[in-house]
């Protein structure tokens, strides 16, 4: 069993810079690719950055200049540092990775429930 659980969210004004971790636990061999996606009401899942496990990242153009994505392999959390957030920014943001557990040996994919980012003033 694999659980992801992301902390950091809630209200945030305007230009604030709010950090979400996504911490990975159970029995975790590797993990590969790790990602953040964040959620509208009425709109499908959207990803916002993706970083490997090597470190190489990918943004959404939407974020690109603003969000930083970021991992500690040694510790199995995920980082996004948002920067200059604007209302639009507004989402519910989702953790995923893919994982493969000790007693596995295919890699799955896992979300983790969701932490609310609201920003307005």
């Amino acid at each position: 069993q694999v659980q992801l659980v992301e902390s950091g969210g809630g209200l945030v004004q305007p230009g604030g810079s709010p950090r979400l971790s996504c911490a990975a636990s159970g029995s975790i061999f590797k993990i590969n690719d790790m990602a953040w996606y964040r959620q509208t009401p009425g709109e499908e899942r959207d990803l916002v950055a993706r970083i490997t496990s090597g470190g190489d990242t990918n943004y959404a153009d939407s974020v690109k200049g603003r969000f930083t994505i970021s991992r500690d392999n040694s510790k199995n959390t995920m980082f996004l540092q948002m920067n200059s957030l604007k209302p639009e920014d507004t989402a519910v943001y989702y953790c995923h990775a893919v994982v493969r557990q000790f007693t596995i040996t295919l890699f799955n994919p896992y979300w983790g429930q969701g932490t609310q980012v609201t920003v307005s003033s």
